[in-house]
């Protein structure tokens, strides 16, 4: 075996396998499909419109349920695999930060009403689930077959990070989006909503209403995400149920987080350059994977870090313009 040949196969090693059985996959999706329905049928079971406390209170108990999944997969599989897990589901949850703000240009330029936001967005999470699934064993199984195939989604992250830095993917224009010319075009619709409905019937002809071609677009921009971020999981691990759960648990809080930070896009000044940060290092050791081995707490480590580095910088700049700002105390 040649020394490239045999330090692949180590870097491959280096991460965390098992099989799963499928009772275990069985279960997974119905504790994921149980929450879902907790939460639209007894938590926002009637239309509302969601304060800030609530919002936050909504985020805590999901990030909450996200990281104590970690306990699980340690008692389960290991130190390595909790490792692993928790460092997509940071990845997953930081890089969906810029999802939540896109959400808030397409709810905003459709001028949906507060009070049925949130059952749009509802929808959009069961939909990004389905696909994302569909990425990650896709993804999972070109590692498999195509070794080489990580040496291209390296270089796809580092193109990505640098795109992400420089804020050049942050402006989003509904109304020039493709799949919803397609949409308007092919589907009978009403300018007017109807309630939460994504589909209403008037002189017994079936028509969709705005929020469907709202439900549409925040589908197809999910896409967009998910191509940044199923090959940034991947980086840090190759298990399908790591990288699946990790993925869920992140995005099941989206409609929480979306409600708390919408209102907050200008905020977070250098966090498109944290992202960027970690874009690179997921990046860089895929494309250095088959002659170094990058341990699971580095990545935790250099993840957190930057992170933390780019809030708290931002917080820091916004005191300082608020201090100097004319008429400031």
């Amino acid at each position: 075996m040649t020394p490239f040949v045999l330090a692949a196969t180590e870097a491959q090693q280096s991460f965390a396998t098992f099989h799963t059985p499928p009772w275990v996959w069985v279960a997974f999706v119905a504790f994921v499909s149980v929450l879902l329905l907790i939460d639209v049928l007894l938590v926002h079971r009637r239309p509302h419109v969601i304060s800030f406390k609530e919002a936050a209170i909504e985020s805590a108990v999901w990030i909450a349920i996200g990281l104590s999944f970690t306990i699980v997969i340690l008692m389960w599989q290991g130190g390595q695999a909790a490792g692993e897990y928790l460092a997509g589901y940071l990845i997953e949850k930081s890089l969906s930060v810029d999802n939540v703000f896109v959400w808030a240009v397409i709810l905003s330029y459709f001028a949906v009403p507060a009070e049925f936001q949130f059952r749009v967005l509802f929808w959009g999470i069961f939909g990004a689930l389905v696909l994302r699934a569909v990425f990650i064993f896709t993804g999972v199984a070109l590692i498999e077959r195509f070794d080489w195939i990580l040496y291209v989604f390296g270089a796809f992250l580092l193109y990505t990070a640098w795109k992400i830095s420089r804020h050049e993917d942050v402006e989003v224009h509904p109304e020039q989006n493709p799949v919803l010319k397609i949409v308007r075009k092919v589907i009978p619709s009403t300018t007017e909503y109807d309630g939460q409905k994504l589909f209403i019937r008037v002189s017994g002809r079936l028509l969709a209403t705005p929020l469907f071609a709202v439900l549409v677009l925040i589908e197809s921009t999910d896409v967009v995400f998910a191509v940044d971020s199923i090959p940034a999981i991947l980086a840090v691990s190759h298990e399908p149920f790591i990288v699946f759960s990790s993925n869920a648990f992140a995005i099941l809080g989206l409609r929480a987080l979306y409600f708390l930070l919408a209102g907050m896009a200008g905020r977070f000044r250098y966090l498109n350059v944290g992202l960027g940060v970690i874009l690179a290092f997921v990046g860089v050791k895929m494309l250095i994977h088959s002659w170094v081995h990058v341990p699971i707490w580095l990545s935790l480590t250099v993840i957190a870090v930057t992170l933390t580095v780019a809030v708290v910088a931002s917080n820091r700049a916004d005191k300082r313009d608020a201090e100097a700002a004319p008429g400031s105390t």
